[in-house]
């Protein structure tokens, strides 16, 4: 369902910076085909409104730096909301962690790791489980080579959505 307060407009405006990220007012509104000033304001609102979190570039790293990249899928001891809480304060403060997600179902997290080596990999998981933060078990699976990664398509969704 399309959240109140969005129009066919904003969709076009949220699929464009999302596609493209920052554009200017003028090349904006020729994709979303509207005139500059209101398409700017409407950014505005959509910002103000917290639907535009942030903009990034997406980096070529294989061209700037040798890492390993490795899926790991966690498993904790207890199922507090108090474990939870401390596991996922602790994978917050980590930045080799670039995105962590909860699960239902047979695990409890899936984590994507990237870090320098296999070694640095292997240094950070003792760190995980040294700091007694309840992990019962992981799984870890090394990443090859990258196939696809980009965010859903705001507009399709919401097509989908409305039928």
């Amino acid at each position: 369902m399309t959240k109140p307060g969005l129009d066919a407009t904003d969709i076009r405006i949220l699929s464009a910076v999302q596609k493209h990220g920052q554009l200017s007012k003028t090349r904006l509104a020729e994709i979303v085909n509207l005139s500059p000033t209101p398409c700017w304001a409407r950014l505005a609102r959509l910002k103000a409104a917290g639907y535009i979190i942030g903009f990034r570039a997406d980096i070529a790293l294989e061209k700037v730096v040798d890492f390993t990249q490795v899926i790991v899928t966690v498993s904790l001891t207890h199922h507090r909301k108090a474990d939870f809480d401390r596991f996922e304060a602790m994978i917050r403060g980590m930045d080799e962690i670039t995105e962590c997600v909860a699960t239902g179902g047979g695990m409890d997290y899936v984590m994507h790791v990237f870090t320098p080596s296999l070694a640095g990999f292997q240094n950070l998981m003792d760190a995980l489980l040294s700091a007694d933060i309840g992990i019962d078990r992981y799984m870890t699976y090394i990443a090859t080579r990258r196939i696809k990664s980009q965010p859903p398509n705001v507009g399709k969704l919401i097509a989908r959505d409305a039928k």
